[in-house]
């Protein structure tokens, strides 16, 4: 039970406006989204396993920080960020695109 059904549960006859059903209904995105240049998914093996590596994110340290959390949390998977790269582990590429094309995102896949 979240916050706005304990609250409407406390004030049954209250009626939200519409800037918060608006708010509900979109996605939260806590970081900075712009289309030039296109992020760059590459599969790279290190130490015989498979890695995704996403480049070219030109946001804020914070920014940066707060998509590949995003990305970890979505897919369910472990992974870092390091100089300007998300390293993701799996091969992940396909389902990484969609998520990223989905917030508005240009994403090229890049190698095989």
């Amino acid at each position: 039970m979240d916050l706005q059904d304990q609250l409407q549960a406390l004030f049954p006859d209250h009626q939200p406006s519409e800037d918060q059903k608006e708010n509900k209904e979109t996605e939260d995105v806590s970081f900075y989204i712009h289309n030039t240049p296109p992020l760059g998914c590459i599969y790279e093996k290190r130490k015989g396993k498979p890695h995704t590596v996403i480049e070219n994110y030109q946001g804020a340290q914070k920014d940066f920080k707060a998509l590949s959390s995003a990305l970890k949390s979505k897919l369910k998977v472990g992974g870092s960020f390091k100089n300007e790269r998300i390293v993701i582990q799996g091969d992940k590429r396909d389902e990484i695109m969609d998520y990223l094309s989905s917030l508005g995102f240009t994403v090229k896949r890049i190698g095989g």
